[in-house]
C-alpha cells in the first residue's frame, strides 16, 4: 500500500504537543509495521519545513527529506500538476482546499494513491481516505 504524507500528519507526529500526536503516531507505527511505502511532494516538504524552522523537530524534517530521497519517496509537482492543482484552487475544489492540499490531490491521482496520513477534511472531500 502506497500512502500519501501530508503536513498535518507529520507535523502532529514530531510535535508531542499535538492534539493529534498520539493518533499520528499509532498511524504511522502501524503504517511502517505493515510495510507501507510512504510518499510525498516537495510542497508538503516546504510546508514542514517552514512550520518547523523555527521548533526542536526542525531535524526531523531534514531527515525526512533525505529519507524520501533515499528511497525516491519524494515527488517534484511537475508543471502539469501545478496547472492542475492551480485550476481546481480556482474552482474552490475539495471544501475550497488550498494550494498545496490542490497539489497533494493532483500527485496522488496521477499516481492512483488513494490513502492519506492526515485528518485533514479537505482530503476527505477530495475523495481521499484519512488515516487518523
Amino acid at each position: 500500500m502506497t500512502v500519501f504524507l501530508d503536513t498535518i500528519g507529520l507535523l502532529a507526529v514530531w510535535d508531542v504537543t499535538d492534539q493529534w500526536h498520539h493518533a499520528a503516531t499509532a498511524s504511522l507505527a502501524e503504517l511502517q509495521a505493515g510495510g507501507a511505502e510512504l510518499i510525498t511532494s516537495g510542497y508538503v516538504l516546504l510546508e514542514c519545513g517552514n512550520a518547523a524552522a523555527r521548533r526542536p523537530y526542525r531535524s526531523s524534517v531534514i531527515r525526512l527529506k533525505q529519507g524520501l530521497e533515499t528511497e525516491k519517496c519524494l515527488i517534484l509537482p511537475t508543471d502539469e500538476d501545478w496547472t492542475v492543482a492551480w485550476n481546481a484552487y480556482v474552482r474552490g475544489e475539495a471544501d475550497s482546499a488550498g494550494i498545496v492540499d490542490q497539489i497533494s490531490f493532483a500527485v496522488m491521482r496521477l499516481l492512483e494513491i488513494t490513502a492519506a496520513f492526515t485528518n485533514d477534511k479537505h482530503f476527505r472531500a477530495a475523495g481521499f481516505e484519512t488515516l487518523f
